[in-house]
C-alpha cells in the first residue's frame, strides 16, 4: 500500500485542542476538528465529532489509536454512515473514515482481495465485470466492504459470510496489522465478534465464475426492485431493525400501524415499513423516539422485541435504548 501524502485538503487552521494538533502531526490524511457527522450519514441528522480523521494508511490508524489512548478519548469508525444514527449532541471522540488509500481490488482465480473502503455497490459491479458471480446482492447494500464485514451485511438471500476467506485488521490498541481467517470472525446474522479496536482494512472473498452480462442483469433486477420498494431518494439508514427469526420486521411494523407514525421530521417510509426517512429540520432525537414508539407497539401486540440494526453513537440523554 502506498504511503504517500494524498491530495486531500488538510485543515491547517490553528487549534487549541491538543488532540487535534497531535493528530495533524501524525496523520497524512485529512484531520478536521468539530466535523459535522450529519454530512457523513445517510440519515443526514446528528451532531459533530470532536475530530474526524480520514485515514490513508495503517500508520494513520496507529496514530489515532495512540492519540486516543494518551488523551483518554473514544474512537469510532463511521464508514459511509449508512447504518448510523449520531446523537444531536455529537460525539466527543475521534471519528474515523478510511480514505482512498484503503481502496484496491485484485482478482485471481475466483478470489477477490479488496480494500475495506471500497463501496459495496461499486465492488459488486467490478467483480461482475471480472466474470464472477454470487455477489450481485451486494449492490443493494449502500456501505463499504469494511462495514459489511463487521456487521456481516446481507440482502436478497446473500451475506458476507457466504464469501469471506480472511480479513486484515489494524488494531488501534497496538497499531499492528493482523490477518483473521473467516472462522475467527464469529459471523452470525448481522453480527461479527471482531474486537472494537479492530479496524477492517481489507478482505479476501471467494466467488464463483459467472457470465458478466448475466450477473449485470441480476444486479439491474435487484436495483429495480429496490427503486420500487425502498425510499432510495429520501434520507434513510437502510433497515432499522433486524428481522426476528422466521418473520419480517417490516411486516410487524406495518401491522401495528407504523406507517402512520411521525415524530418531528422523522417518519416511517410509506414504501417499506422497516425504513425511517427524515426531512429537512429533523433531529436524531426524532429518529430515536420513533424507533422507541415502533418497538413499544410491536412488543405490546406481538410480544416481539425488535432489535435495532442501526448503530447509535453518542449520548441521547433519554435513558438509553435497550437491545
Amino acid at each position: 500500500m502506498a504511503e504517500q501524502r494524498t491530495d486531500l485538503t488538510r485543515s491547517t487552521a490553528t487549534t487549541t485542542d491538543a488532540l487535534v494538533a497531535e493528530l495533524r502531526d501524525g496523520v497524512v490524511g485529512e484531520v478536521r476538528a468539530q466535523a459535522s457527522l450529519a454530512e457523513l450519514t445517510t440519515l443526514r441528522v446528528g451532531g459533530a465529532a470532536r475530530v474526524l480523521v480520514v485515514a490513508e494508511r495503517d500508520q494513520d490508524l496507529a496514530a489515532v489509536g495512540a492519540a486516543c489512548r494518551r488523551h483518554g478519548v473514544p474512537w469510532t469508525v463511521v464508514g459511509r454512515g449508512s447504518n448510523l444514527l449520531v446523537a444531536d449532541a455529537g460525539w466527543p471522540g475521534v471519528a474515523i473514515q478510511l480514505g482512498r488509500g484503503f481502496r484496491s481490488l485484485e482478482v485471481t482465480d475466483g478470489r477477490v482481495r479488496a480494500g475495506a473502503a471500497e463501496p459495496l455497490p461499486a465492488l459488486a459491479m467490478r467483480v461482475a465485470d471480472a466474470g464472477l458471480g454470487g455477489f450481485a446482492w451486494a449492490c443493494a447494500v449502500p456501505g463499504t466492504l469494511g462495514g459489511a464485514v463487521r456487521m456481516n451485511a446481507g440482502a436478497h438471500g446473500g451475506q458476507m459470510a457466504d464469501h469471506l476467506v480472511e480479513v486484515d485488521v489494524v488494531r488501534l490498541h497496538s497499531g499492528t496489522r493482523e490477518t483473521w481467517p473467516v472462522e475467527a470472525l464469529g459471523l452470525t446474522y448481522r453480527h461479527s465478534s471482531l474486537p472494537d479496536d479492530a479496524v477492517v482494512v481489507d478482505a479476501t472473498l471467494q466467488l464463483r465464475a459467472g457470465e458478466p452480462e448475466a450477473v449485470k442483469a441480476e444486479i439491474r433486477e435487484i436495483r429495480g426492485w429496490r427503486r420500487e420498494h425502498q425510499p432510495l431518494n429520501e434520507p434513510n439508514c437502510g433497515s432499522v431493525f433486524t428481522n426476528p427469526p422466521d418473520d419480517s420486521a417490516g411486516r410487524l411494523v406495518e401491522a401495528v400501524g407504523g406507517k402512520d407514525l411521525v415524530v418531528g421530521g422523522a417518519r416511517i417510509s410509506d414504501r417499506h415499513a422497516n425504513f425511517i426517512v427524515t426531512s429537512p429540520g429533523a433531529s436524531a432525537a426524532d429518529v430515536r423516539t420513533l424507533i422507541r414508539q415502533v418497538r413499544t407497539r410491536v412488543q405490546a401486540r406481538f410480544g416481539v422485541r425488535l432489535r435495532p440494526e442501526v448503530a447509535m453513537l453518542g449520548d441521547f440523554d433519554d435513558g438509553g435504548l435497550d437491545p
